[in-house]
């Protein structure tokens, strides 16, 4: 089991990679994959039963990206947990390559596609409810964006999730408060959520979305409450790790110059020696 130590050591080397191949794709959704890729680091190296020598099986643990624009973050964790080479994302945004800006199960490790917004809840949901009928004990995770909750099929799937009593289900919400346009706050507020997911039937925890061991152990502590699906809300940073790119809406979609880009290695070359 990874220490503190070196769960932090990985996020950083992690942050380090999503920044070269969005440089090297120039595109990318570089602030979010900051702000979430504390959470697949944790996911990944410490909860979920999934890797690729059982990536077929059907008692593997299912990871589901809802929030698939920052698919960046679930390539770099994706290759180094060996589900492909990691000189193909070299290849990322390029002609013909299966690494696009979005997740496809083209790609190894990857269980569904998405990017459109609103959907990785639902598909989710219908995992955990096979898991029951099977009788399975996999769990289901998924990564939504707080700037994709009102879309109306997260609450369909909410209720859905409530009635069928899933508690084999953890959605986890990268609660950065920025979107594309704005902050949630103000393009359509959704504020309370836990007050909203509570009264939906789930049974609801907030994190520290960038602190690995809170995150180490509110994932093990799943199911939350018996018959009920869990919900984290992990609070976090838009661009976290690169101090010009923290809590800054430019960096939803923006790409580093080469200055830029040399100048968030330093710093995060910095915070490594410093661990």
């Amino acid at each position: 089991m990874m220490t503190e130590k070196e769960l932090q050591t990985k996020s950083i080397e992690y942050r380090k990679k999503i920044l070269k191949y969005i440089y090297g794709a120039k595109a990318g959704h570089t602030g979010g994959s900051l702000s979430c890729v504390d959470i697949l680091n944790v996911l990944y190296n410490t909860t979920m039963n999934v890797g690729p020598e059982n990536i077929k099986s059907a008692d593997r643990d299912r990871y589901v990206q809802s929030k698939g624009h920052c698919v960046e973050a679930l390539f770099v964790v994706l290759a180094d947990k060996g589900f492909f080479p990691e000189t193909d994302l070299e290849t990322l945004c390029k002609y013909k390559s299966h690494y696009i800006g979005h997740p496809t199960k083209k790609v190894n490790g990857v269980e569904q596609n998405t990017g459109a917004l609103g959907h990785g809840l639902p598909l989710s949901v219908g995992m955990a409810i096979s898991a029951k009928l099977d009788g399975k004990d996999y769990k289901v995770f998924t990564l939504l964006g707080d700037g994709e909750l009102p879309e109306g099929s997260n609450w369909e799937a909410a209720l859905t999730a409530s009635h069928y009593k899933l508690d084999n289900l953890c959605a986890i919400i990268d609660h950065n408060k920025l979107q594309i346009t704005g902050k949630t706050s103000d393009v359509c507020n959704t504020d309370p959520i836990d007050q909203k997911f509570e009264s939906f039937g789930w049974s609801v925890k907030h994190v520290d979305g960038h602190d690995h061991l809170q995150l180490k152990a509110i994932l093990a502590s799943m199911p939350f409450e018996e018959n009920k699906p869990s919900l984290i809300i992990a609070h976090t940073i838009k661009g976290k790790g690169v101090s010009y790119m923290e809590d800054q809406i430019k960096w939803h979609h923006g790409v580093p110059s080469e200055e830029e880009y040399t100048s968030a290695l330093q710093e995060l070359d910095h915070t490594l020696a410093s661990l």
